[in-house]
């Protein structure tokens, strides 16, 4: 057995939800159809054990079809079971037609139509489960998910009722799984920063018009992520080899000391300070105090 690049890879650190999306796409194109033919695990573990009957669970099932739930992949099999899917802080998919075993690559399926699937995990930060296909919603990972971002059900009514009489800061809510899916922190600070919203300011605080702008920005700024393929992370590259570009667009996100994009464009452009980071609950956040001002003290 020799240890060798893979042909190509999927990899993502500190995973968003268009980083997973992107993954999954992958995933679709790649396995949607096929029928598993032979699976290996060669650990028992990740970051929690992984199901004892996998293997024999995946051997013989045809992939039906693929879905994301927040940060995590269902891959439907036949037979009315899912494998679900997390990729945690370092994990990495990679699907080529080659027999050689990668690095960390811990567990591996192959297809009878010769594709190969491989979870390289060097963190083991990573999880597989297995559940009933109609059982998905009440698997302990997304039983208390919020409603997911890009869905009809995530509007300005049903994050307004959640953040209701809420004092914690909004970025520190919407990074809350339970009231929204899926947001991490880069697409967070992205949003905040397009609805023009302090980080710091307490969720039930905001009026309905800045729920709104907030929704509506979340929304834009997820779209635009997922069509550039996500962010590239350290190595981490669409399924066809390709990078993700949306790092390349970010506005706030790791451009502490840098110009404002939006006050650089008008006039007082000198009154700005330029991006700024601060730490809440030990997560860096970065925003600008001109487009962003900070909440009124009660």
């Amino acid at each position: 057995m020799s240890v060798i690049a893979p042909t190509y890879s999927v990899f993502v650190a500190m995973p968003e939800l268009p980083e997973v999306e992107t993954v999954m796409r992958g995933m679709r194109a790649s396995l949607e159809g096929h029928r598993i033919t032979s699976a290996v695990a060669r650990r028992p573990d990740l970051r929690w054990p992984l199901p004892k009957n996998l293997t024999t669970i995946l051997n013989g099932r045809r992939i039906e079809s693929f879905r994301r739930r927040g940060k995590y992949i269902f891959m439907r099999l036949s037979g009315g079971m899912s494998m679900l899917l997390h990729l945690g802080m370092s994990g990495r998919v990679t699907l080529n037609a080659s027999d050689d075993v990668t690095l960390h690559e811990h567990v591996t399926f192959t297809t009878e139509e010769g594709r190969r699937f491989g979870l390289i995990d060097p963190r083991r930060f990573g999880a597989i489960d297995l559940v009933p296909t109609n059982e998905e919603e009440s698997h302990r990972f997304v039983a208390t998910m919020g409603p997911e971002p890009l869905s009809p059900a995530f509007t300005a009514d049903t994050l307004a009722e959640s953040l209701a009489g809420r004092r914690s800061p909004i970025k520190a809510m919407l990074l809350d799984q339970r009231v929204v899916a899926g947001l991490g922190n880069i697409y967070v600070c992205e949003a905040l920063f397009r609805a023009r919203i302090h980080p710091a300011t307490p969720a039930g605080s905001l009026t309905k018009p800045a729920i709104r702008r907030l929704v509506h920005a979340i929304r834009a700024v997820l779209t635009e992520a997922i069509a550039a393929g996500g962010s590239s992370l350290r190595d981490y590259v669409q399924p066809d080899g390709e990078l993700g570009y949306f790092q390349h667009a970010w506005r706030v996100y790791g451009r502490a000391g840098q110009p404002c994009p939006e006050c650089s464009k008008g006039k007082g452009k000198e009154a700005c300070p330029g991006i700024i980071k601060i730490m809440q609950s030990g997560r860096s956040t970065f925003f600008c105090p001109r487009q962003q001002p900070e909440p009124a003290q009660s």
